[in-house]
């Protein structure tokens, strides 16, 4: 198995939204805002290279949406899904499976593009498209909260054109990548577990978007149950500490990875480190 970070260029988000009740006055220290309030996020995905699989997590925002839809996100950066995945020596083509945490935009966007004919098609052609089941059904026939992150032309063509497998349970999807389920943030959140060489590392999507999120009160505004967030965190820190998982971060700007600990004061970052240092390890 080889793992390959993806990194498909940056996002700018309101920090209050980002931290929801957690006063500016501390979360500026974790993290830091410009004088619009903005801060600047990842949108990084993983690639999970087996014998015959290439499974890409998450797609991050894509490039068919208009000017008017991206001047309120401020997307920057060099990086793109086509330049990451062409770096490390693959194509659109060799993708075989995607596993899509949730339809939220900024990580299903480049899940599907135009065509030369400017039709929307699946962007990887030969893969199959992994999605929960409650996650699908909401993003379908969305509440007014989320509606506004669920953008039919980002995931509508995938059912079109008959690549979804829908996720009803928990379950190992391919030898060494296990899923399971979270909902505080949106329903039925995917939260790929991945066995690398006897050890573990989860693809922490937006139930723990950054470092800043690890303390369990620092929940984002667009949780929509963050109470069950906060049971969700729980059940995510018990598999990490008792399994030793690290830690992949899809939006952290500054951090890649971080391993976990408990202290006096709950569970806590032990150490942060880039993905090729945990390959290495």
């Amino acid at each position: 198995m080889n793992l390959y970070k993806i990194e498909t260029g940056n996002l700018k988000l309101d920090g209050g939204a980002m931290f929801g009740v957690v006063p500016k006055v501390l979360w500026q220290k974790k993290y830091p805002a410009d004088e619009n309030n903005l801060a600047n996020w990842a949108m990084r995905c993983l690639l999970v290279e087996t014998n015959d699989k290439k499974i890409l997590i998450d797609t991050g925002m894509g490039d068919k949406q208009d000017e008017k839809f991206f001047s309120h996100y401020y997307p920057n950066g060099n990086d793109t899904l086509e330049k990451s995945l062409n770096k490390n020596g693959f194509s659109f083509e060799d993708i075989t499976d995607v596993i899509l945490t949730h339809l939220h935009f900024d990580h299903v966007g480049g899940a599907v593009k135009y065509d030369k004919n400017k039709k929307l098609v699946p962007a990887f052609p030969n893969a199959v498209y992994h999605i929960s089941k409650s996650q699908w059904n909401l993003a379908k026939n969305p509440n007014k909260r989320e509606k506004a992150s669920y953008l039919p032309e980002n995931f509508i063509p995938l059912e079109e054109h008959n690549c979804l497998n829908l996720i009803e349970n928990e379950t190992e999807l391919y030898p060494g990548i296990e899923i399971k389920i979270f909902d505080g943030h949106t329903a039925g959140q995917i939260i790929p577990y991945i066995t690398y060489e006897n050890k573990k590392i989860a693809f922490g999507g937006d139930l723990l978007p950054s470092v800043a999120h690890i303390p369990m009160p620092w929940i984002m505004g667009y949780d929509t149950r963050p109470l069950i967030t906060l049971k969700d965190k729980e059940r995510f820190f018990e598999d990490a500490l008792t399994q030793n998982i690290t830690l992949f971060f899809e939006h952290d700007l500054y951090n890649e990875c971080c391993t976990l600990h408990k202290t006096e004061k709950g569970v806590r970052v032990k150490e942060t480190f880039l993905l090729d240092d945990f390959l290495k390890k």
